[in-house]
């Protein structure tokens, strides 16, 4: 991750700036290459071994439908997180800034933005921990474990430095987006319903923020709103999860029920 802000530096200093959209982009291509690299140096085909399988129509309205509701339970768990541990001024105006560089002047900038902050972040954070990690974890672990196991590592990549220190806020209700991700891996044995998801789930974020001008950092905590939210996000998600069913593919099935 720190070789984009590295050549993003140099970039700059030769008088050529590369732009923050480009910049997302690169650092989550970067996340991937060893997987990517692993596979090609062990002859197993990519898109068996990441399981990028057709999944039923009524699946992918599920997994979209999963993708909201987790947006739902992952701001009301950050709404009673700030009760208890709010986040740091330093936090707070770094997302101000990203927000502000992000915002979009026109419908052409506004799908940058998106493919920026949600089309390569889902797809590439997806095919490393759901498509990569999960399953090697299972045989060591169990579903649980992996499931567990692969949503922690998720959560520790949103740590976010913030000038000397390093600011810890998203990383609980990262951790909870990647156990509802990951169960999705599992009950489908398709990667194609979780990266839905999770761009589904980035996409709401920016157009909310964005679009509406409200930053959801910066508001003051509701307990009760929070609560709800969080109740009611992981309820319904449970519902969209029991309405994904497994790959149209033969082979994709076996790994799903290899899952337990």
């Amino acid at each position: 991750m720190g070789i984009p802000v590295a050549l993003a530096a140099l970039s700059a200093r030769a008088g050529r700036p590369i732009g923050l959209r480009p910049l997302l982009m690169a650092s989550e291509l970067l996340l991937i290459v060893p997987a990517l690299l692993a596979l090609l140096l062990l002859r197993r085909p990519v898109a068996t071994s990441l399981a990028l399988s057709r999944v039923q129509g009524r699946t992918l309205a599920a997994a979209a439908c999963a993708g909201a509701t987790l947006w739902a339970a992952s701001l009301g768990l950050l709404e009673v997180q700030s009760l208890i541990w709010p986040p740091s001024e330093a936090f707070l105006e770094t997302f101000r800034q990203l927000h502000a560089a992000l915002k979009p002047k026109n419908p052409m900038d506004a799908a940058f933005s998106v493919a920026a902050i949600a089309v390569f972040p889902a797809t590439c954070e997806e095919i490393l921990f759901r498509g990569t990690v999960l399953p090697a974890l299972v045989r060591p672990l169990g579903a649980t474990g992996a499931v567990l196991t692969s949503a922690v590592m998720f959560g520790l990549i949103h740590l976010d430095p913030v000038g000397d220190a390093a600011a810890f806020t998203r990383i609980p209700f990262a951790i909870l987006v990647g156990v509802g991700l990951g169960l999705l891996r599992v009950r489908t044995g398709s990667l194609v319903p979780p990266i839905l998801a999770h761009g589904i789930l980035n996409t709401i974020t920016f157009g909310t923020v964005v679009f509406t001008g409200v930053e959801m950092e910066t508001q003051t905590p509701d307990a009760a709103l929070g609560a709800a939210m969080l109740m009611g996000g992981l309820v319904l998600t449970g519902i969209a999860l029991r309405h994904a069913r497994t790959s149209i593919n033969p082979a994709a099935n076996g790994a799903a029920e290899s899952f337990g």
